[in-house]
């Protein structure tokens, strides 16, 4: 068959799947590591029911609402959350940590009637390994500090000085700026426009050149 009478190939469909959300004032990023108190009783049947089926739930930033009480109004984009360690000291509080994995985007979501939400997502394409451009590699060092302060609780190796996307969600997640703004660098498909703002956000502060 000539050039001309081939078809073009069909992009794959997107996958998707049901989750149960759980909407927090926090980000969470792929590969990062959050630490959950879980107290109200939709949460703790919601994380019984995926460390059951080693399902993860969803982490979404809240757009409006409260992390207790009635369902918040999450925003649409958010990371998978897999349960990695727990503990409970206290009867019916449940210390979590939880791993980020893929993140996804809200096609539905409907709150169950003792307010628990639940979506169908779809999982974001995990962007092809990028390399931390020259330009920015001023960042390297800032990073390396802050992961020796924090440890390997919180920043879990192995670490992957090389990646972009890794560099830019590791940075991210331990910058002293408003969850919105840990959101919109969240939510960029391109790893190096993320590193690229916070290159100039550091710069203006004078800890990277």
């Amino acid at each position: 068959m000539s050039w001309f009478g081939r078809r073009a190939a069909t992009p794959a469909a997107p996958e998707r799947m049901e989750i149960p959300l759980f909407p927090l004032n926090s980000v969470l990023f792929p590969g990062g590591v959050l630490a959950l108190k879980v107290f109200e009783q939709r949460y703790l049947d919601m994380t019984a029911d995926c460390m059951r089926r080693a399902a993860p739930f969803g982490i979404c930033l809240i757009a409006s609402g409260e992390e207790v009480g009635a369902p918040a109004v999450p925003h649409a984009v958010g990371t998978l959350a897999h349960v990695v360690r727990w503990e409970m000291e206290e009867l019916g509080i449940l210390l979590l940590a939880v791993r980020g994995g893929r993140r996804f985007r809200i096609v539905a979501s409907r709150a169950e009637p003792y307010g628990l939400l639940r979506a169908e997502v779809e999982l974001l394409p995990e962007a092809a390994a990028v390399a931390v451009p020259a330009a920015q590699r001023g960042l390297l060092p800032l990073l390396e500090k802050v992961a020796a302060d924090v440890g390997p609780e919180r920043m879990p190796l192995p670490h992957d000085w090389h990646d972009a996307a890794w560099v830019g969600y590791r940075l991210t997640e331990v910058m002293p700026v408003q969850p919105l703004a840990k959101q919109k660098l969240l939510e960029l498909d391109d790893a190096v426009s993320r590193l690229e703002i916070l290159f100039r956000y550091l710069a203006e502060r004078g800890l990277v050149k």
